[in-house]
């Protein structure tokens, strides 16, 4: 197996749509090229506090982009902490092609995952090939600092990019949270990377950082270089 890092992906919106697919394509066959499986996974977590209803909605619509793409779909109900702990879903992601956090509340997820078992297997399985992707709730939960939308205040991410913060939906959160938006960018010692990712749109490091999708990437505090 090749050891090298697999792609790392920060999306605005539209995971599992249509417009998406190429891109969720490309993630999984740069995986394939690193000696990692067709296997599409989906981690809910983000949005397991919805009810039963809207996670049946997001499964379904993961396995619909993952039957597009002709890979096996894996969807992993990880809803709570003790989930993270579960040797069986540890088990699941060993040698994924495509491990998928999809949207939701960004500190259901770090609150799940942080110093678990399955985060840690995640992760390894990134390092040594793996794509890792993380749409809206799952690319905030990624970074250092998640900006508070559901919570009233801001909280600590993953720390997978610990330098970085992410805005998703950034084209349309404008409009939503003007306030909320305008007191994150100009937070006082704040000396992190701040990006908003428009819906549709994809940020992606290969080595390198470079945008993909109908939208754009905007640097809003500190340097990022894209391709």
């Amino acid at each position: 197996m090749n050891h090298d890092k697999g792609l790392l992906a920060l999306v605005g919106s539209g995971e599992y749509l249509p417009v998406m697919q190429e891109f969720e394509t490309g993630l999984l066959h740069s995986a394939f090229e690193r000696g990692k499986k067709n296997t599409y996974i989906q981690i809910p977590t983000g949005s397991s506090g919805e009810g039963d209803e809207r996670r049946n909605y997001w499964k379904r619509r993961g396995k619909e982009q993952s039957d597009r793409i002709g890979s096996e779909c894996i969807y992993l109900p990880i809803h709570d902490r003790e989930d993270a702990f579960n040797q069986d879903f540890i088990n699941a992601v060993t040698d994924a092609g495509l491990i998928y956090f999809s949207g939701g509340d960004p500190h259901r997820i770090v609150d799940t995952f942080k110093e678990s078992p399955l985060w840690d297997a995640i992760i390894y399985q990134w390092e040594t090939g793996s794509s890792l992707a993380g749409c809206s709730a799952g690319a905030m939960a990624f970074g250092g600092t998640i900006m508070g939308i559901r919570k009233t205040s801001h909280s600590d991410g993953l720390n997978l990019l610990p330098d970085i913060e992410v805005i998703p939906h950034y084209d349309k959160m404008l409009g939503w949270l003007p306030d909320r938006v305008a007191s994150f960018v100009a937070r006082v010692g704040a000396d992190t990377t701040l990006i908003g990712i428009d819906e549709n749109t994809a940020l992606i490091r290969d080595g390198q950082w470079k945008v993909t999708g109908v939208g754009k990437v905007h640097v809003l505090r500190g340097t990022l270089e894209l391709s």
